[in-house]
Parts: structure tokens; C-alpha cells; sequence
């Protein structure tokens, strides 16, 4: 098999996995999103030393561990993705299936926002557009819901800012991961541990499956990562942008089709707007590349 098929395959497993994630959450209940979201994280922990250890990474941890300035960048990453995986706990587990699509959906524009105010990135005219559009569509549906998506907005930002981090750390990511479910651990033991000792946690009171799917959480967060970072590195950067679109679509059909999460007429074209947003942004960022290709290979024909 070529390595970019088996890249494009196993890039294509990696956010099929996420888009999956809808039907794993609701069967740790009657666990809440807080007690879900420690024991990802403890468990998250646990399964990425383990990975440390089996790929021979411990040099490469501890050149992370001892640069203060990507210890920080890390850290502040381990705060946004503790924020966006405990929404979209929650959002999945209270019947907002459909808008935790939307967040991914949006993540790309946001993304791109971000780099404009953040890193003083400019736009080019149909990227304003697209953004112009995706705008529309967000404010069409805070009317339609009668509040802002906030859990789609949430997703989106916290996970553009985690994607920001990263870019600044610029670590491996089994390495970057490591480090981040390391900065929560404690936190995340201490919840768990209150929660015992409350009475109240659910770990050890909802029988061995209950347990073997907690545990789970670490595995099934840490196979994806593994499968996009083998993406990663086999086939190129567009083809990884087009199949971010996967993850969100396949939510997007659980919600709907599996959930029945109701869709009326103005929520159908406040999520077609969005993906008229996507499909000028994905053109113009595919045109633009191909361009530049062009252009590269007749400077170097001169």
C-alpha cells in the first residue's frame, strides 16, 4: 500500500473516531460531564506515559518538561482543551449533539480569525466573504435557538486557541498531550478522590463495564491522536484540511438521523450557510494553493 493511502486511511479513521465520540459519552452515565471529563483526563494520563515508555520518547518528554517557555504554551493548551472537552461531554450528554457539529464546522473559519488578531495574518477577499457568510449563519441561528450557539462557539474558540498553543509549542504530539494531561492529573485526581469521598462518584457503583468504559476514556482519546499523527506525517496539509470535515458531518448525522435532535427550516439554512462558508473557503484555500505551486515551480524552471 502507497504511504499516502495509508496515510489518507488512517487520517480518515482518526476523525471518523471523533465523529464517533457521540456514542461513547452517554454510555459512561449516569456519570455527569465533570466526573467524565477527570476521568479522561487521569486516564488520558495514564495511557500517554504508557505510550512515552513503549516508543522510547522519554528524552524527547524531558527536553519538553525542561523548556519554561513550552512548559507554559502547554499549559495554557491543557486549560482550553479541558474546557472544550468538558462541553462537548456535556453537549453530547444533554441533547446538543447537532451544535457540537457546528463547532467543528466553524473551527476552520475561527481558526482563520484567530491568525487574523492574533498573529496579524491578513485575509484574501474570499476569505473575507466566507467569514462574512459564516457570520450571517451564526447570527441567524442565536435567532433561531433564541440564545448564541454557545457550545458551538465554545468548541470552536477553545479549540482554535488549543490549535494556536500548539502551533506556539511546536512539540511532538504524543509529547505535547503527555505534558498536558500531566498539568490537569492533579486536578482531575483531587475532583475524582472528592467525589469518593462524597459518595457520590460512580466508578466503582455501576458494575465492571462501568469501570472498563471509564478506563476506556484514555484509550479512545489516545488511538485517534495516534492515527492523525501517522496521517500527519504521509500525505499533505490540504488533503488533512479537507478531512477535518468528517468528524462534524458524521456528528452532524448521529444528531440528526440517531438522536432526532429536531432540525426546523431555519436551522437547515443557518447550517447551509455555514456550509457555503466552508466550501468558498476550502475552493479559494485550494485554488490559492495551486497557485502558489505554480508559481514555485516556474521560479525554479528560470
Amino acid at each position: 500500500m502507497a504511504e499516502t493511502r495509508r496515510g489518507f486511511l488512517l487520517g480518515f479513521a482518526a476523525y471518523a473516531m471523533w465523529g464517533l465520540f457521540p456514542l461513547y459519552w452517554p454510555l459512561l452515565e449516569p456519570a455527569g460531564a465533570i466526573e467524565i471529563l477527570a476521568h479522561r483526563i487521569f486516564w488520558s494520563m495514564a495511557v500517554m506515559a504508557g505510550l512515552i515508555l513503549a516508543l522510547g520518547r522519554r528524552r524527547q518528554l524531558r527536553k519538553v518538561l525542561t523548556s519554561p517557555r513550552t512548559r507554559g504554551i502547554l499549559a495554557l493548551a491543557a486549560v482550553v482543551i479541558a474546557v472544550n472537552w468538558g462541553t462537548y461531554i456535556w453537549g453530547v450528554n444533554n441533547g446538543h449533539v447537532v451544535e457540537t457539529s457546528l463547532g467543528y464546522f466553524i473551527n476552520p473559519l475561527v481558526t482563520v480569525l484567530m491568525g487574523v488578531v492574533v498573529l496579524g495574518e491578513r485575509l484574501r477577499t474570499m476569505q473575507w466573504v466566507a467569514m462574512g457568510i459564516a457570520t450571517v449563519a451564526v447570527v441567524g441561528l442565536t435567532v433561531e435557538y433564541g440564545r448564541p450557539p454557545w457550545v458551538a462557539l465554545v468548541l470552536a474558540f477553545s479549540f482554535g486557541s488549543y490549535g494556536l498553543a500548539k502551533k506556539k509549542a511546536n512539540t511532538g504530539a504524543v509529547e505535547s498531550l503527555t505534558v498536558e494531561t500531566l498539568v490537569l492529573a492533579p486536578v482531575a485526581a483531587g475532583y475524582l478522590l472528592w467525589l469518593g469521598a462524597q459518595g457520590t462518584s460512580t466508578f466503582t457503583t455501576e458494575g465492571a463495564g462501568h469501570v472498563l468504559l471509564i478506563v476506556g476514556t484514555g484509550v479512545v482519546t489516545a488511538i485517534p491522536l495516534i492515527c492523525f499523527g501517522a496521517a500527519a506525517t504521509r500525505v499533505s496539509m490540504t488533503t488533512i484540511g479537507l478531512l477535518q470535515y468528517v468528524a462534524p458531518t458524521i456528528q452532524f448525522a448521529l444528531g440528526v438521523f440517531l438522536f432526532g435532535e429536531p432540525m426546523p427550516a431555519m436551522r437547515w439554512v443557518g447550517f447551509t450557510l455555514v456550509w457555503l462558508a466552508l466550501a468558498i473557503f476550502t475552493f479559494e484555500a485550494l485554488t490559492y494553493r495551486r497557485r502558489q505551486l505554480r508559481l514555485t515551480a516556474e521560479a525554479s524552471a528560470l
